[in-house]
Protein backbone atom coordinates (compact mmCIF):
# COMPACT_ATOMS: atom_id res chain seq x y z
CA UNK A 1 0.00 0.00 0.00
CA UNK A 2 1.30 3.59 -0.89
CA UNK A 3 0.35 6.40 1.73
CA UNK A 4 1.43 10.41 1.00
CA UNK A 5 1.41 12.78 4.01
CA UNK A 6 1.61 16.20 4.83
CA UNK A 7 4.82 16.99 6.68
CA UNK A 8 5.24 20.57 8.69
CA UNK A 9 8.73 21.70 10.35
CA UNK A 10 11.16 24.38 11.39
CA UNK A 11 13.86 24.32 9.32
CA UNK A 12 16.41 25.99 11.91
CA UNK A 13 18.11 23.13 13.29
CA UNK A 14 18.40 21.13 10.54
CA UNK A 15 20.84 20.28 8.09
CA UNK A 16 17.57 20.27 5.44
CA UNK A 17 15.44 18.00 4.30
CA UNK A 18 17.58 15.27 2.67
CA UNK A 19 18.79 12.18 4.98
CA UNK A 20 22.51 13.20 5.46
CA UNK A 21 25.35 10.46 7.33
CA UNK A 22 26.81 13.55 9.36
CA UNK A 23 23.90 15.56 10.18
CA UNK A 24 20.58 15.95 11.36
CA UNK A 25 17.90 15.69 8.36
CA UNK A 26 14.17 16.27 8.77
CA UNK A 27 13.63 13.16 6.42
CA UNK A 28 15.70 10.70 8.83
CA UNK A 29 13.43 11.96 11.84
CA UNK A 30 10.16 11.28 9.74
CA UNK A 31 11.76 8.03 8.32
CA UNK A 32 12.59 6.53 12.00
CA UNK A 33 9.29 7.73 13.04
CA UNK A 34 7.06 5.79 10.56
CA UNK A 35 9.37 2.69 10.69
CA UNK A 36 8.65 2.63 14.53
CA UNK A 37 5.06 2.86 13.63
CA UNK A 38 5.42 0.26 10.68
CA UNK A 39 7.20 -2.33 12.61
CA UNK A 40 9.44 -2.28 9.32
CA UNK A 41 11.83 0.11 7.66
CA UNK A 42 10.69 2.98 5.67
CA UNK A 43 11.87 5.05 3.29
CA UNK A 44 9.88 8.56 2.03
CA UNK A 45 10.01 10.34 -0.97
CA UNK A 46 9.56 13.84 -0.61
CA UNK A 47 7.93 16.48 -3.55
CA UNK A 48 10.85 19.38 -3.01
CA UNK A 49 14.27 18.97 -0.97
CA UNK A 50 14.56 21.86 0.96
CA UNK A 51 18.37 23.58 2.06
CA UNK A 52 19.34 24.20 5.65
CA UNK A 53 17.78 26.52 7.48
CA UNK A 54 14.55 26.15 5.73
CA UNK A 55 11.06 25.99 6.76
CA UNK A 56 8.02 23.96 5.20
CA UNK A 57 4.02 24.50 6.25
CA UNK A 58 3.45 21.67 3.00
CA UNK A 59 6.00 18.94 2.06
CA UNK A 60 4.44 16.00 0.80
CA UNK A 61 6.02 12.81 1.17
CA UNK A 62 5.02 8.84 -0.02
CA UNK A 63 5.97 5.73 1.19
CA UNK A 64 5.08 2.42 0.59
CA UNK A 65 4.30 -0.22 3.49
CA UNK A 66 3.04 -3.83 4.65
CA UNK A 67 1.69 -2.44 7.68
CA UNK A 68 -2.00 -2.12 8.29
CA UNK A 69 -3.30 1.20 10.13
CA UNK A 70 -5.70 3.82 10.30
CA UNK A 71 -4.77 7.21 9.01
CA UNK A 72 -5.11 8.79 12.92
CA UNK A 73 -2.97 5.45 14.05
CA UNK A 74 -0.72 6.50 11.51
CA UNK A 75 -0.50 10.38 12.35
CA UNK A 76 -0.96 9.97 16.27
CA UNK A 77 1.87 7.60 16.12
CA UNK A 78 4.44 9.37 14.12
CA UNK A 79 3.51 12.76 15.81
CA UNK A 80 4.39 11.06 19.15
CA UNK A 81 7.83 9.68 17.88
CA UNK A 82 8.57 13.02 16.41
CA UNK A 83 10.63 16.36 17.90
CA UNK A 84 8.02 19.19 18.60
CA UNK A 85 9.42 21.17 15.63
CA UNK A 86 8.26 18.33 13.12
CA UNK A 87 4.77 16.43 12.52
CA UNK A 88 2.63 15.35 10.32
CA UNK A 89 -0.51 17.35 9.15
CA UNK A 90 -2.27 14.48 7.55
CA UNK A 91 -2.09 11.22 6.13
CA UNK A 92 -3.93 9.33 2.90
CA UNK A 93 -4.00 6.05 1.14
CA UNK A 94 -2.93 6.72 -3.15
CA UNK A 95 -2.82 5.09 -5.87
CA UNK A 96 0.16 2.76 -6.35
CA UNK A 97 1.50 5.16 -9.13
CA UNK A 98 0.92 8.12 -7.30
CA UNK A 99 5.08 10.00 -6.83
CA UNK A 100 4.92 12.61 -4.19
CA UNK A 101 7.74 14.72 -6.57
CA UNK A 102 6.87 13.34 -10.24
CA UNK A 103 3.33 14.24 -9.84
CA UNK A 104 3.53 17.05 -8.49
CA UNK A 105 2.09 20.03 -11.10
CA UNK A 106 3.34 23.30 -9.33
CA UNK A 107 5.30 23.91 -5.96
CA UNK A 108 4.88 27.73 -4.25
CA UNK A 109 7.38 29.45 -1.90
CA UNK A 110 6.98 32.31 0.63
CA UNK A 111 9.92 34.47 1.44
CA UNK A 112 9.50 36.53 4.51
CA UNK A 113 11.89 39.84 4.71
CA UNK A 114 11.27 42.01 8.17
CA UNK A 115 12.29 45.29 7.28
CA UNK A 116 12.82 47.92 10.12
CA UNK A 117 15.91 49.05 11.80
CA UNK A 118 16.14 46.68 14.52
CA UNK A 119 16.02 43.19 15.08
CA UNK A 120 13.53 40.75 16.48
CA UNK A 121 14.71 38.06 18.44
CA UNK A 122 11.24 36.21 18.32
CA UNK A 123 12.11 36.12 14.64
CA UNK A 124 15.84 35.42 14.31
CA UNK A 125 16.16 31.88 11.81
CA UNK A 126 12.37 32.55 10.93
CA UNK A 127 12.57 35.81 8.64
CA UNK A 128 15.77 38.23 7.00
CA UNK A 129 15.92 41.06 8.90
CA UNK A 130 16.99 43.69 6.33
CA UNK A 131 17.17 47.02 7.70
CA UNK A 132 16.61 49.49 4.88
CA UNK A 133 13.51 50.87 3.70
CA UNK A 134 11.78 48.50 0.62
CA UNK A 135 9.74 49.55 -1.68
CA UNK A 136 7.51 45.89 -2.48
CA UNK A 137 6.06 47.46 -5.19
CA UNK A 138 8.82 48.51 -7.38
CA UNK A 139 9.77 45.43 -6.14
CA UNK A 140 6.76 43.50 -7.51
CA UNK A 141 6.94 45.00 -10.78
CA UNK A 142 10.67 44.27 -10.97
CA UNK A 143 9.81 40.91 -10.92
CA UNK A 144 7.30 40.24 -13.54
CA UNK A 145 10.03 39.50 -15.91
CA UNK A 146 10.46 36.07 -14.45
CA UNK A 147 6.85 34.83 -15.15
CA UNK A 148 6.95 32.27 -18.25
CA UNK A 149 9.70 29.52 -18.96
CA UNK A 150 13.08 31.10 -19.27
CA UNK A 151 16.62 29.80 -18.67
CA UNK A 152 17.19 30.64 -14.55
CA UNK A 153 21.12 29.82 -15.03
CA UNK A 154 21.20 33.37 -13.41
CA UNK A 155 19.56 32.31 -10.41
CA UNK A 156 20.79 29.00 -9.90
CA UNK A 157 23.55 27.94 -7.46
CA UNK A 158 26.72 26.80 -8.96
CA UNK A 159 26.48 23.26 -7.18
CA UNK A 160 22.97 22.85 -8.59
CA UNK A 161 22.85 19.55 -10.11
CA UNK A 162 19.99 19.95 -12.15
CA UNK A 163 20.57 18.90 -16.06
CA UNK A 164 18.93 22.14 -16.90
CA UNK A 165 18.15 25.51 -16.39
CA UNK A 166 14.81 25.86 -18.28
CA UNK A 167 11.58 26.29 -15.21
CA UNK A 168 8.45 27.99 -15.63
CA UNK A 169 7.25 30.38 -13.04
CA UNK A 170 3.88 31.06 -13.22
CA UNK A 171 3.56 34.00 -10.55
CA UNK A 172 5.18 36.05 -8.36
CA UNK A 173 4.30 38.64 -6.07
CA UNK A 174 5.95 40.92 -3.26
CA UNK A 175 3.17 42.59 -0.89
CA UNK A 176 4.42 44.44 2.42
CA UNK A 177 2.41 43.61 5.26
CA UNK A 178 3.39 46.05 8.15
CA UNK A 179 7.08 45.32 9.11
CA UNK A 180 6.68 42.19 6.72
CA UNK A 181 7.55 42.35 3.02
CA UNK A 182 6.12 39.21 1.45
CA UNK A 183 7.93 37.33 -1.58
CA UNK A 184 5.66 34.73 -3.08
CA UNK A 185 6.18 32.66 -6.02
CA UNK A 186 4.70 29.46 -7.72
CA UNK A 187 6.46 27.23 -10.34
CA UNK A 188 6.35 23.61 -12.18
CA UNK A 189 9.95 23.50 -10.08
CA UNK A 190 12.63 25.22 -8.70
CA UNK A 191 16.81 25.11 -9.10
CA UNK A 192 18.99 25.17 -6.23
CA UNK A 193 18.83 28.40 -4.20
CA UNK A 194 16.45 29.60 -6.82
CA UNK A 195 14.36 31.77 -4.61
CA UNK A 196 17.03 32.79 -2.60
CA UNK A 197 19.03 34.22 -5.27
CA UNK A 198 15.92 35.85 -6.97
CA UNK A 199 15.05 37.29 -3.43
CA UNK A 200 18.47 38.93 -2.73
CA UNK A 201 18.26 40.64 -6.43
CA UNK A 202 14.85 41.77 -5.62
CA UNK A 203 16.04 43.33 -2.01
CA UNK A 204 18.67 45.48 -4.01
CA UNK A 205 16.23 46.79 -6.07
CA UNK A 206 13.81 47.53 -3.38
CA UNK A 207 16.49 49.60 -1.33
CA UNK A 208 17.25 51.46 -4.44
CA UNK A 209 20.45 50.20 -5.07
CA UNK A 210 19.30 49.07 -8.99
CA UNK A 211 16.99 50.30 -11.20
CA UNK A 212 14.12 47.16 -12.01
CA UNK A 213 14.91 46.96 -15.55
CA UNK A 214 18.54 45.49 -14.10
CA UNK A 215 15.73 41.64 -12.90
CA UNK A 216 15.45 41.14 -16.76
CA UNK A 217 19.24 42.04 -17.65
CA UNK A 218 20.41 39.94 -15.17
CA UNK A 219 17.61 36.88 -16.51
CA UNK A 220 18.83 37.58 -19.83
CA UNK A 221 22.92 37.51 -19.00
CA UNK A 222 22.41 33.90 -17.45
CA UNK A 223 25.59 34.63 -15.69
CA UNK A 224 24.93 33.76 -11.86
CA UNK A 225 27.75 36.24 -10.99
CA UNK A 226 25.45 39.33 -11.92
CA UNK A 227 22.70 38.98 -9.51
CA UNK A 228 22.41 39.61 -6.08
CA UNK A 229 23.37 37.78 -2.69
CA UNK A 230 22.33 34.39 -1.83
CA UNK A 231 19.23 35.63 0.65
CA UNK A 232 19.40 34.07 4.23
CA UNK A 233 17.99 30.40 4.60
CA UNK A 234 15.33 31.63 7.52
CA UNK A 235 13.39 33.93 5.52
CA UNK A 236 12.19 31.02 3.57
CA UNK A 237 9.16 28.72 3.28
CA UNK A 238 7.86 25.69 1.57
CA UNK A 239 3.97 26.58 1.06
CA UNK A 240 2.21 24.45 -1.21
CA UNK A 241 1.87 21.87 -3.78
CA UNK A 242 0.01 21.71 -6.45
CA UNK A 243 -1.29 17.90 -7.24
CA UNK A 244 -3.90 17.07 -10.01
CA UNK A 245 -7.62 17.32 -8.65
CA UNK A 246 -8.64 13.96 -9.19
CA UNK A 247 -6.07 12.89 -6.62
CA UNK A 248 -8.37 14.07 -3.80
CA UNK A 249 -5.01 14.73 -1.49
CA UNK A 250 -5.93 17.43 1.23
CA UNK A 251 -3.30 20.03 0.27
CA UNK A 252 -3.79 23.04 1.13
CA UNK A 253 -3.61 25.75 -1.54
CA UNK A 254 -0.96 28.37 -0.75
CA UNK A 255 -1.15 28.28 3.17
CA UNK A 256 -2.45 31.28 4.27
CA UNK A 257 0.14 34.63 5.65
CA UNK A 258 -1.33 33.83 9.27
CA UNK A 259 0.26 30.29 8.86
CA UNK A 260 3.28 31.88 9.36
CA UNK A 261 3.71 35.00 10.17
CA UNK A 262 0.69 35.26 12.99
CA UNK A 263 -2.33 37.22 13.09
CA UNK A 264 -1.15 38.85 16.13
CA UNK A 265 1.64 40.06 13.88
CA UNK A 266 -0.39 41.06 11.16
CA UNK A 267 -1.94 44.73 10.56
CA UNK A 268 -5.79 44.55 10.16
CA UNK A 269 -7.21 43.47 7.33
CA UNK A 270 -4.00 41.80 5.46
CA UNK A 271 -5.20 38.39 5.05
Amino acid sequence: MRLAAGVHYVGTRFAGWQRQPHALAVQSLVEEALTKIADHPVEVVCAGRTDAGVHSTAQVIHFDTEAQRADRGWLLGANAELPSDVALAWISPVSPAFHARFSALARSYRYLILNRPLRAPLWFGRACLWRQPLDANVMHDALQCLVGTHDFSSFRAAECQSPTARRRIERISVERHGDFVVLEVTANAFLHHMVRNIAGSALRVGEGAREAPWIAEVLASRDRRLAGLTAPAGGLYFVDVRYPADLGLPVKVLAPLSAIIGPSDLPMGSE
